[in-house]
C-alpha cells in the first residue's frame, strides 16, 4: 500500500511543489538570515560548541537541510538553512527525513 502511495503521480507532484515552495522561501528570507548561516559556518570551522548548543535542532538532513537558526525561533521564522541548491525554509519536518 505505501510503496503505490509513493509511487503515485500525484504524490511526487505535491512532494516537487513543496521542494520549490522551500527553495521560494528561502530565498526570500536570505537577507534577513544569511548572518545566522556565517555563524553557523564559523562555529562548525572554529568547532564552537558553545554557539553550537545553541543552535536549532531541527533538520531534513536527507535533504540536506539543517536550520541554523538558534532555538526558539519558530514563532517569527520558519526553520531556515542553506542547501547545495540554495537556502531553503521549512515549517517542519516535510519529507520525512531527520
Amino acid at each position: 500500500m505505501a510503496a503505490a502511495l509513493l509511487a503515485d503521480p500525484e504524490v511526487h507532484a505535491i512532494g516537487d511543489l513543496l521542494d520549490r515552495e522551500e527553495f521560494r522561501s528561502g530565498a526570500e528570507l536570505r537577507d534577513e538570515l544569511q548572518v545566522f548561516q556565517d555563524r553557523y559556518d564559523q562555529a562548525v570551522r572554529a568547532d564552537d560548541v558553545t554557539v553550537l548548543s545553541r543552535l536549532c535542532r531541527e533538520t531534513n538532513a536527507r535533504w540536506g537541510h539543517v536550520c541554523v537558526l538558534a532555538i526558539g525561533h519558530e514563532e517569527r521564522v520558519p526553520h531556515w538553512g542553506t542547501t547545495p541548491e540554495g537556502p531553503a525554509a521549512w515549517l517542519h519536518e516535510t519529507h520525512g527525513g531527520g
